[in-house]
C-alpha cells in the first residue's frame, strides 16, 4: 500500500512542478506581450503561432490541435482577420474549406513576439546539456503519448 502511495505523491509532484513552470513561462510571455504595441491576447498570439508553423491550415486543424471550443476559435480567428493579422483564401478542391496563413503584418508581428518566447524559453533551460535537455523532451513525449492514449 505504501508503495503505491508514494507513486501517487510522486506523479502528483511532477505535475505541479510541470503546472507550476508552465504558469511561470506565461506569465513571462504575458509581460512581454503586455509591453509591446500590437495589443494581442495570448490566444491570438498561440493562434498566429499556429498558422505560422502550419500556413494553410484551416479553423478545425487548429480546434484539433488546442482541444478549444470551435465557435470561441471562430471568433478569435475572425478578429485576427479583421486585424488584417492572417490572410484567407478558399480551399482549391472544395470552396467551402477556409485555408488560414499569416499576412505579411501578422507574420511580423508574431517574429517580433516570438524573439520573447524564444528569449523566455533560452532562460528557462539555462545550464542543461543537450543530453538533458534531450531526456526532457523525451520524458514529456512519454507522459503525453500515455494522456493520449486514455
Amino acid at each position: 500500500m505504501t508503495k503505491q502511495v508514494n507513486k501517487v505523491n510522486q506523479s502528483e509532484q511532477v505535475f505541479d512542478a510541470i503546472h507550476s513552470i508552465m504558469h511561470l513561462y506565461r506569465a513571462r510571455q504575458l509581460r512581454g506581450l503586455r509591453d509591446t504595441p500590437h495589443e494581442l491576447t495570448h490566444m491570438e498570439y498561440k493562434a498566429l503561432g499556429f498558422f505560422a508553423r502550419h500556413p494553410g491550415a484551416t479553423q478545425g486543424d487548429l480546434v484539433a490541435h488546442s482541444g478549444r471550443d470551435k465557435a470561441q476559435l471562430a471568433r478569435l480567428l475572425k478578429g485576427l482577420r479583421d486585424k488584417q493579422l492572417l490572410d484567407a483564401e478558399a480551399d482549391e478542391n472544395d470552396r467551402r474549406i477556409t485555408r488560414l496563413k499569416l499576412s505579411d503584418e501578422g507574420r511580423r508581428i508574431f517574429n517580433s513576439l516570438h524573439d520573447l518566447g524564444v528569449q523566455a524559453s533560452s532562460a528557462a533551460v539555462t545550464g542543461m546539456s543537450a543530453e538533458q535537455l534531450a531526456q526532457l523532451q523525451a520524458l514529456l513525449q512519454q507522459i503525453r503519448q500515455n494522456l493520449e492514449t486514455d
